[in-house]
């Protein structure tokens, strides 16, 4: 089973700018997809940005689109999520997802970003 481990969480005010990082225990380059989900209280988990390793598509929440950037760097097997103009509305724990070469799902821990207004 892949080991993920998300950091760069915190706290942020209204239009400021996190850089959330997630490095897996193993290579990436195999994988089939990465992305990130986010979980605010009381709401259901739900899709923020996703890459494929294969051809590097991108996909992102309308919510989300021209203001978070997902992207990854295969040697350190990582996939970071560049959140900037963050919202109060963008407050949740966010995870890491990972479906890996077979094509198991895996999870990291989460990370909290809190967005003051």
């Amino acid at each position: 089973q892949v080991q993920l481990v998300e950091s760069g969480g915190g706290l942020v005010q209204t239009g400021g700018s996190l850089r959330l990082s997630c490095a897996a225990s193993k290579s990436i380059i195999s994988f089939n997809t990465l992305g990130w989900h986010r979980q605010a209280p009381g709401k259901k988990r739900e899709l923020v940005a996703s890459i494929t390793i294969d051809g590097g598509s991108t996909n992102y929440a309308d919510s989300v689109k021209g203001r978070f950037t997902i992207s990854r760097d295969d040697h350190k097997n990582t996939v970071y999520l560049q959140m900037n103009s963050l919202k109060p509305e963008d407050t949740a724990v966010y995870y890491c997802r990972a479906l890996d070469d077979t094509y198991r799902v895996n999870w990291g821990q989460g990370t909290q970003v809190t967005v003051s207004s």
